[in-house]
């Protein structure tokens, strides 16, 4: 049986990124000391959510990958002899960044890494400002527990992303991510939001017959501009099976390190009893390469 131990690290954090770091480590420590083969992180997990606003000087949170960020974890990685999924602010030029995520192996050495695809531009999330859409495409990445397909929050809405990671291989599909409520949202919109995110990444996980594991920060965080009330992330980071079987689930009020087993064989007979990639017209299918069909 192919069982991997995964632990997801839900996060709140400050305006210090030592603090953050300092954080992040025990609870990488710790989650390894449980058992855990592969950790993952949430997105942007070494500051504040800085996309609340749009100010040219938060460029200097960026850095070169690899660089500061990629040493410490890729330490953190073969101290814990595991398999570290991170999510950087990546400065490959001046003036060009990308929202990056890099794949740690158990040696510390980098196994790969993938650059957010579909950016969102929204009140309290304007990463178009900040972020260039990838160009390394829909790549798993190849690690001695399997093959990753790393996608990134905004990604997780997109049925065709979690598509092309499955039938490249992918054995598993990971989202990092940092969403939350306004507090202006209604008690009733804030459920409608939190299930449409959940439903969304568990139809991936029935769609394409593997086990997905999503997660999300955790707490209030500020708008510095004052134009919002800030955001309130709303955690529930969450692993399901390729039924969309619910794993492991978090709550929505605190920071939370969980350990899991996934049995990455189960997928066979998932998708044995259900073979929708048998059944699919790929001849017919031609519209989706399309803006829109008008």
């Amino acid at each position: 049986m192919r069982k991997i131990k995964v632990g997801i690290i839900q996060q709140a954090n400050v305006a210090d990124m030592r603090i953050n770091l300092m954080n992040l480590a025990k609870s990488i420590e710790s989650c390894a000391a449980h058992g855990a083969q592969l950790v993952v992180l949430q997105e942007l997990h070494n500051s504040l959510y800085f996309c609340q606003t749009e100010n040219t000087q938060l460029f200097d949170l960026a850095e070169p990958i690899p660089g500061p960020s990629t040493g410490f974890y890729s330490e953190l990685a073969a101290a814990n002899n595991i398999v570290l999924v991170t999510s950087l602010f990546e400065k490959r030029a001046p003036g060009l960044y990308h929202n990056t995520a890099v794949v740690f192996e158990r040696d510390g050495s980098i196994a790969g890494k993938y650059r957010k695809m579909h950016i969102p531009d929204d009140p309290a999330y304007y990463e178009k400002f900040y972020f260039t859409p990838g160009d390394l495409g829909f790549e798993p990445i190849q690690t001695s527990l399997g093959k990753l397909g790393v996608l990134v929050c905004w990604d997780q809405w997109y049925p065709e992303a979690a598509r092309l990671m499955a039938l490249k291989g992918a054995e598993l599909l990971i989202y990092p991510t940092a969403i939350g409520w306004e507090s202006s949202d209604t008690d009733d919109e804030k459920v409608r939001q939190l299930n449409a995110w959940i439903i969304s990444q568990r139809g991936h996980a029935v769609a394409n017959g593997l086990p997905v594991i999503s997660v999300n920060r955790v707490g209030h965080e500020p708008d510095p501009s004052m134009q919002t009330n800030g955001i309130q992330f709303w955690g529930n980071s969450f692993v399901v099976g390729p039924q969309g079987e619910f794993l492991a689930q978090a709550g929505n009020e605190q920071p939370e390190n969980i350990i899991v087993e996934v049995d990455l064989e189960r997928s066979e007979n998932v998708r044995r009893w259900w073979p929708f990639l048998r059944d699919r017209r790929i001849d017919a299918y031609e519209g989706l390469t399309k803006r829109f069909l008008d």
